[in-house]
């Protein structure tokens, strides 16, 4: 079984930035600037023979490319006590019309996949019991422009939990789709690993 995700990744520059918003905030378990990434669409284990299906289905998903700005900071709870502390991104529709496509066809695979709104955002902290206070980051960086990039591309992630405790960490992704027209269909497979010791398997598909 593989623990499987769709999502975007975020440009180094920006991540850099949003990792200067870090605060001492208690119970706060802030994102690694190799977790940081946008989810479009969660299908938690997937069994290993179904996995060649799932990357088949997603290579003939249509990109468009398009801007996104990430901007702002927020919440998902009160701000006295959250459950999660975010970066916003827009426009969210674009990114809302991908999930909804990747959605649709891990369906017709016949995958299981979330029944809750969508919500685009990038993940910077997450909190356990009796979290703090981020009123003071809210109010800091509620209207900070972090940057913005050109969205040509998504990612298949892998993830695994970690002995260290429950919370969830992207270990290595297992495929991005960059689609280029004029050269035919093929695979350029690679592994390589990161300087956070995560491995990466990647393989790319240009078509």
């Amino acid at each position: 079984m593989r623990r499987l995700f769709f999502g975007l990744e975020i440009p180094a520059q920006i991540k850099a930035r949003l990792l200067k918003a870090r605060a001492e905030v208690p119970g706060a378990k802030w994102q690694s600037a190799e977790q940081i990434h946008i989810t479009l669409l969660f299908l938690g284990d997937v069994e290993e023979e179904r996995l060649s299906a799932v990357c088949e289905a997603a290579r003939h998903i249509p990109l468009a490319a398009f801007e996104l700005n990430v901007a702002g900071l927020g919440c998902f709870g009160q701000p006295r006590a959250p459950r999660n502390l975010w970066a916003g991104v827009q426009p969210a529709a674009p990114v809302a019309s991908l999930h909804s496509v990747i959605k649709g066809q891990m369906e017709n695979l016949g995958l299981t996949t979330e029944s809750r709104a969508f919500r685009p955002h990038i993940t910077l902290a997450r909190f356990k019991r009796q979290p703090g206070s981020v009123q003071s980051l809210l109010a800091e960086y509620g209207e900070t422009a972090f940057g913005s990039f050109q969205v040509d591309q998504f990612v298949l992630f892998e993830s695994e939990q970690r002995s260290g405790g429950p919370d969830y960490r992207t270990s290595h992704f297992a495929m991005w789709y960059r689609y280029l027209p004029k050269h035919p269909p093929r695979w350029t497979i690679s592994n390589t690993a990161t300087n956070g010791g995560l491995s990466i398997l990647a393989a790319t598909i240009y078509g």
